[in-house]
Parts: structure tokens; C-alpha cells; sequence
């Protein structure tokens, strides 16, 4: 039996992305087929290292070649990833950047913020590159959160322009207003000052080439939310909730505004914070001490989908309080929620740039 790349590719485009609705080789997802014998290796190159079906994927491409070439064959799948991304060349901000994600809430008190770090720690954890920005402006918590209150970020000149270095830390590039302003004092700042200080936390750092960035917006739908998405490329919207009705009523609020036709930023989907209660004595139980299903039962109704359900416990305050996000941390019932949702965000990602990018070439 003679195995040739045009039998394997063959083979491998009956293997179709459930979520692309295409088959691997249509989207040039094969790479560097090698052939020794009846040895067989290749690259599964996906669309995000956070991709939720690279396992299911993998032994799909190893029973399409076994069905379709020959049982005996020895199949190395090597998976590797290509982060997509529906920005133009011609884009000047933020050019190296593949995908922004805004992180917002229709109120505050629901964790926006606990669930912005957490899903850029866990995507970070995956291979990907990540930025984070807090744009919190009035209420800066990622110089806590990340152990760095005291922290002061340094710059050069180019060309005549102080270029501010972002934090590196965990595997992300930070930066924040927090870094810059004396955090025992409340800011008194009218909304253009505001506006024009956020600003410059995208265009006076130097992020480099980045796969994902995540911002941290304020809570609501005011000037600085509005400012935000209305004056950057924005790749997709979370919305970040809790299961009471009252914050729910907020979250079609937040979708109203991402999905106003002057913005339109299509949302990616709900998180849902303190969902549930785990007690530490018996770690299989779930208490829904503010009630069940309702983030599901939202997004059900505006149909924009569910990406996480993350619990409510004392491990995820003692993190933020640290200064060591509990994504940090593989293992555990917290991590795994935090890495399923961050998951289903870079799954949504490649999804909306795809369905974008089919939809610029009609």
C-alpha cells in the first residue's frame, strides 16, 4: 500500500470543524504531512490554543485515516495553533493585537473584574499570547489583584514619544490606571479627562503582537463604556452577571448597548459569577444560594450563549485579595470553570471571525 500527502488530505476532509462547519482541509487547517512508511504525522493547526474540541479533533483526523487509507497505519497528530482574527492590515491601532475583548457588566458588585483576570490568566495558561487593561478607570483592581500596588511601569522615547512597558506577570502583559495615580485617593475626573486617560492606556504602550486582549471595563453603560467601544476595534463583548433577576434586568441593558446600531460589537456571550456554592467538606455538592439557571435561562432569551458558570467560594476572594489569581493555579473546581469558560470565549472568537470574515467576501 503506497501512502501519499493527496490520500491523507483526502482522508482528513472528511473531518469537518463542528463549529466552522467546514472540513479541516477547506480551512487549512493541515500542515507538514510527513510520511515514513506506514508512519503518518501532521500538524493540526487550530484556530486558538484554548480550543475546547482539539482532542475530539485529533482522534477524528486518526479514525478519518484509518477509515479511509488503512487500519495499520501509525498516526501522529501534532496540535498546534494559528489564532484567527478579522482586523485589516490597514488597521493602524492597535495593528499587532489579533482580538479585543471587552469584559463589561449592566452594574457593578458582580465580579466583572475577578472574571476579566481569571479568563486572561487561564487563556494565557493555554499558549496564548495576552494583554490586559484595566480600564476600570475609577475603580482600578488589577494592581491588587495581581500583587502589584506599589508597581510603577517604566518607558523609553521613540520618536519623541514616551512609550509606557506594561507589566509582565503570570504570563500576561498589564497595565492599569492604578499603576499611575495614588490609589488612597478617590479620582476626580470629569468624563473627557477620563476618556482621554484611557486612551493612552492603549496607544502609549507598547503591547507587541499580542493574541488576545482583555479590557476591564467600568461597570454600566456610561461615558467610559461608551468611549471604549465606540472609539476601539473591538473583536466581541462578554457580559459578566450573577443569577438574581435584579442584575439580570442590567445585563440587557450592557446587551443593549453593545448591540445599539452605532456600536453594534457582537457579544460573545454571559458569564455567570457566584452561580453556586461548593462547600470545601463535600466538594461534589452545589448550593444555588442566589438562585438556579438564571444566566442560562437570559441567554437563552436573547440568544447569545452561556460561556461559564463559575462558583462562589472563599479561594477566589483570598486570591484576588494575594495578589495570585486562582487561574494561576491548575487543578481544582474554580480553575476548571475559569479555563471551560475561557475555552468557550476563544471558541466564540473564531467563530464570529470566521462567520465575518465568509460574510466580507459576499
Amino acid at each position: 500500500m503506497t501512502i501519499t500527502k493527496d490520500k491523507i488530505l483526502a482522508a482528513l476532509s472528511h473531518v469537518m470543524d463542528p463549529d466552522l462547519g467546514k472540513d479541516l482541509v477547506t480551512l487549512n487547517m493541515i500542515d507538514n504531512i510527513q510520511i515514513e512508511g506506514t508512519k503518518v504525522s501532521f500538524q493540526l493547526v487550530l484556530t486558538t490554543p484554548a480550543c475546547p474540541l482539539k482532542d475530539e479533533l485529533s482522534q477524528a483526523c486518526k479514525d478519518a485515516i484509518h477509515r479511509h487509507i488503512g487500519k495499520e497505519i501509525d498516526v501522529k497528530v501534532e496540535l498546534t495553533s494559528r489564532v484567527t482574527t478579522r482586523r485589516k492590515e490597514t488597521d493602524e491601532m492597535l495593528k499587532e493585537v489579533k482580538n479585543i475583548i471587552a469584559v463589561g457588566s449592566g452594574k457593578g458588585g458582580v465580579g466583572k473584574s475577578t472574571v476579566a483576570v481569571n479568563l486572561a490568566v487561564s487563556l494565557a495558561r493555554t499558549g496564548a499570547r495576552v494583554g490586559l487593561v484595566d480600564a476600570d478607570i475609577y475603580g482600578p483592581s488589577i494592581p491588587m489583584m495581581f500583587g502589584l500596588l506599589n508597581h510603577r511601569p517604566t518607558g523609553e522615547e521613540r520618536n519623541g514619544k514616551m512609550m509606557i512597558h506594561p507589566v509582565e506577570k503570570f504570563g500576561l502583559k498589564l497595565i492599569s490606571i492604578g499603576f499611575f495615580v495614588d490609589q488612597k485617593k478617590a479620582l476626580i475626573w470629569r468624563g473627557p479627562m477620563a476618556s482621554n486617560a484611557l486612551r493612552q492606556l492603549f496607544t502609549d504602550v507598547d503591547w507587541g503582537e499580542l493574541d488576545y486582549m482583555v479590557i476591564d471595563l467600568p461597570p454600566g453603560t456610561g461615558d467610559i463604556p461608551l468611549t471604549l467601544v465606540q472609539d476601539f476595534p473591538l473583536t466581541g463583548a462578554i457580559i459578566v452577571t450573577t443569577p438574581q433577576q435584579l442584575a439580570l434586568a442590567d445585563v440587557r441593558k450592557a446587551a443593549d448597548m453593545f448591540r445599539n446600531d452605532q456600536i453594534s460589537i457582537p457579544i460573545l456571550g454571559i458569564v455567570e459569577n457566584m452561580s453556586y456554592f461548593i462547600p470545601p467538606e463535600h466538594p461534589a455538592k452545589r448550593y444555588y444560594i442566589f438562585g438556579e439557571g438564571g444566566a442560562r435561562k437570559f441567554s437563552e432569551e436573547l440568544n447569545i450563549p452561556l460561556l461559564g458558570e463559575i462558583p462562589i467560594v472563599p479561594e477566589i476572594t483570598e486570591s484576588g485579595d494575594s495578589g495570585v489569581p486562582v487561574a494561576s493555579k491548575p487543578g481544582g473546581a474554580v480553575t476548571a470553570a475559569f479555563d471551560q469558560a475561557a475555552q468557550h470565549v476563544a471558541q466564540q472568537i473564531a467563530i464570529s471571525n470566521a462567520i465575518r470574515e465568509t460574510f466580507s467576501k459576499k
